[in-house]
């Protein structure tokens, strides 16, 4: 069942979806080499329960293994998503995609930025830009009368002219009063394909882009999914409403984007 939301609701999955976005503004200023993910968990989870909300990845069940131990997930380098926070420090050159969610007022948020480390490689920003822009370009395409498949195509047709690789097995999301709902929103796909998008629809989209191989693996943790081949991924996800005809980005990278400058 795919639920349209109401414009009280919208709002509320917007008041979710900016603390998530104040979350990633407050990890931005943290994020260095030597400060290690267990404390940019210790500080979202802090923000956002001081917020009046709930991190929703705390606990999250696992068919597999145990349940998501983090407020947030940590995935560095090689680690596409759903990596565990740890003790390890962060070093000059990494990546560390972080993915956050909330829950306030019985509506959820959910979105995700991949930060720099330091200086990182040319070729690594290169992947980050491009899957950033990615992910506009499938909003782009969250229209009524559009389809799943066009939002997926149009991620995948601009990774991809890159040499870049789309993971198949994760994808986007229906979001409201849980944070999984249908319906699923693949990376990839052809146009004019899928479900039909419809006023009222509320989404995550979320490129989840590989440098090298798509080909992904668990990790023994049972939660983290990593490149069979080593290289680096980059993970972009924004929420966002279907609404007045048009695509309306409820999470925000603005934030996020202004301490970056700052920073470089």
């Amino acid at each position: 069942m795919i639920y349209l939301k109401t414009d009280d609701e919208i709002e509320l999955l917007r008041k979710a979806n900016l603390l998530v976005a104040a979350t990633l503004a407050e990890i931005a200023k943290i994020v260095r080499p030597g400060v290690t993910t267990r404390e940019i968990d210790t500080l979202a989870e802090q923000f956002i329960r001081d917020n009046g909300a709930v991190p929703t990845f705390k606990g999250f069940p696992n068919p597999y293994g145990p349940e998501f131990p983090g407020a947030v997930c940590t995935s560095v380098n090689d680690v596409v998503v759903h990596g565990i926070p740890d003790d390890t420090p962060l070093k000059e050159g990494d990546l560390v995609s972080v993915d956050c969610g909330t829950k306030i007022d019985g509506f959820c948020g959910d979105s995700c930025y991949t930060f720099c480390v330091g200086e990182v490689r040319e070729e690594v920003k290169q992947l980050l830009r491009v899957t950033k822009e990615s992910l506009y370009k499938g909003i782009e395409q969250a229209v009524p009368g559009h389809r799943i498949g066009d939002i997926g195509s149009a991620v995948q047709q601009h990774v991809e002219a890159y040499g870049y690789g789309v993971v198949r097995e994760m994808t986007g999301h229906g979001i409201g009063r849980e944070m999984h709902e249908e319906p699923y929103v693949p990376n990839y796909g052809r146009r004019g394909n899928g479900k039909a998008l419809k006023n009222g629809m509320c989404i995550a989209i979320e490129p989840m882009i590989t440098m090298g191989s798509r080909e992904i693996f668990l990790l023994e943790d049972r939660w983290s999914i990593a490149t069979q081949d080593k290289l680096p991924a980059a993970h972009f996800e924004h929420t966002i409403a279907i609404h007045h005809g048009k695509p309306d980005i409820l999470s925000s990278f603005e934030e996020v984007e202004k301490i970056e400058q700052q920073q470089h």
